[in-house]
């Protein structure tokens, strides 16, 4: 039986994850489950599951939760060193799945056990991809992509024979404005951006999707996953979402990975490798779907994809800075306090200011990982102004 912890499991991914380990008790025991502020869904994936161990961020919310839990042998604990005490006790498997640089020291603690680590926070590759490789190879830990592209791009490569690959394609979707003009985007409301045509997801990575920042972060983090440099990595829309990411291979050859747009797939695939288990997610009619569509981003509407190149190309805290100004800006247009196309200026006006710095340690990518988002906060009270 498989010990396994999800780190992040009241948010989407969690969610998922969850669902499939309730389909099959027999494979998998629960050691940890950490969860956010919502507390009453973690009590009863807690309770569902029989986790030894639950864990709230919200520091607050502990008393709350051991009422919750009252009855159980789970033990409760909260705060952010629970967390990462939580990320740290040895499984055989950790899905790390705590959004944002938050997510960063758990996803670390997690690789340093050494076991197969289920990654679907893209900071800790995005930020801290030097930080975080280090580690996995001190350790001899696995990391397992959980994006849908990523995992595609693994499962296209299962003999792992990196040096015979040409270029590795992302496919996106396109999100909600991918007809949409210049003019269109600069006046799109909060609502019409929370509209993601095939995915369903939480309201920041829809916006990112919405952005294409999602894509830029992925071609970050897949140029670290699979030691690409940036010109080996294309980016093509997609908005079927029915081809999740394709390999090129030296001999002309094309591998590609296709699925439903149900992310309980990539995650049941890392949470059985190297073997496969069984899901009722949706299976794929291709005669009923007749088409599948292919075209390319436009990087003047869609900025983020340019800005993600020049940020793998500068190296150093670049890729941090990029990532936490993009969070500020995403929240900010969430709040509604700056307009659509104003998310990729901001992050573009931090990365400018900020420049080129470097990024050794966890404790310098943290640093400008802050440093980006209070410069970011501090334009966006500018354009407020």
């Amino acid at each position: 039986m498989k010990t396994v912890s999800v780190l992040g499991s009241t948010g989407s991914i969690g969610c998922s994850t969850v669902d499939l380990l309730l389909q099959a008790p027999e494979r998998f025991r629960v050691v940890a489950l950490v969860g956010g502020r919502n507390v009453t869904l973690l009590a009863e994936q807690a309770r569902a599951l029989g986790a030894e161990y639950a864990v709230i961020a919200d520091e607050t919310l502990v008393g709350e939760l051991e009422t919750l839990l009252s009855g159980t042998s789970t033990q409760v604990s909260g705060g952010r060193e629970a967390v990462i005490r939580a990320a740290g006790v040895p499984v055989d498997w950790t899905m790390a799945a705590i959004t944002g640089a938050i997510g960063l020291e758990p996803a670390l603690a997690a690789v340093r056990n050494g076991g197969c680590v289920a990654l679907a926070n893209k900071e800790a590759l995005v930020c801290a991809g030097d930080v975080m490789l280090r580690a996995v190879h001190q350790a001899g830990a696995t990391l397992l992509p959980v994006d849908s592209e990523h995992n595609a791009i693994f499962q296209s490569m299962a003999d792992r024979q990196v040096d015979q690959v040409e270029k590795i394609v992302l496919t996106a979707s396109g999100g909600p404005f991918r007809r949409a003009s210049i003019e269109e985007m600069e006046k799109a409301p909060l609502e019409a951006a929370l509209k993601h045509p095939t995915w369903s997801m939480g309201a920041k990575i829809t916006i990112d999707s919405a952005t294409m920042f999602n894509k830029g972060l992925e071609l970050i983090e897949a140029a670290r996953l699979f030691d690409m440099t940036e010109d080996r990595i294309g980016v093509i829309v997609h908005p079927q979402s029915v081809v999740h990411s394709m390999v090129q291979y030296t001999d002309g050859s094309i591998i590609a990975q296709l699925g439903s747009a149900d992310m309980r797939i990539p995650i049941a695939h890392t949470l059985a490798w190297p073997k496969r288990m069984a899901t009722n997610s949706p299976r794929l009619d291709l005669a009923a779907m007749s088409r599948l569509d292919f075209e390319e981003p436009d990087e003047v509407r869609f900025p983020a994809l340019r800005l993600a190149r020049e940020s793998l190309r500068a190296g150093g805290a670049a890729s941090a800075i990029l990532s936490g100004a993009n969070e500020i800006a995403v929240e900010a247009f969430l709040n509604r306090k700056i307009g659509f196309r104003d998310i990729a200026r901001v992050v573009e006006d931090v990365m400018q200011s900020l420049g080129n710095q470097s990024a050794d340690t966890l404790e310098q990518v943290l640093h400008w990982d802050e440093e980006a988002r209070r410069l970011a906060r501090a334009r966006i009270t500018a354009r407020a102004a």
